[in-house]
């Protein structure tokens, strides 16, 4: 049976001073985790809010310890992106 696993992320970025800062910094990580990880990512909430953000991010596996390997290394590499503007990190398993 396949594991799903989504890793919600919740980001605060008081830098931002418009959409367009914070759309900047969004779609620098979306693209970033996409590109490094193979996962699946979207904003999910405060699409047109400035400085909050909520990320999705999904993995498809065979395997439930490999699913969460790799969103183990996805909040890692936000959190080291992302420093104290990462608020929360919360997966959750669809199976």
């Amino acid at each position: 049976m396949a594991a799903i696993g989504v890793l919600t992320l919740e980001l605060r970025l008081p830098y931002s001073h418009s959409l367009k800062d914070k759309r900047h910094v969004v779609k620098g990580l979306k693209d970033r985790l996409r590109h490094k990880f193979n996962v699946s990512v979207a904003e999910i909430d405060y699409q047109d809010t400035w400085q909050r953000s909520v990320i999705a991010v999904v993995t498809v596996s065979g395997s439930h310890v490999n699913a969460e390997q790799v969103l183990q290394s996805v909040e890692t590499e936000a959190a080291n992106l992302l420093g104290p503007d990462l608020v929360s990190a919360v997966v959750e398993w669809m199976e």
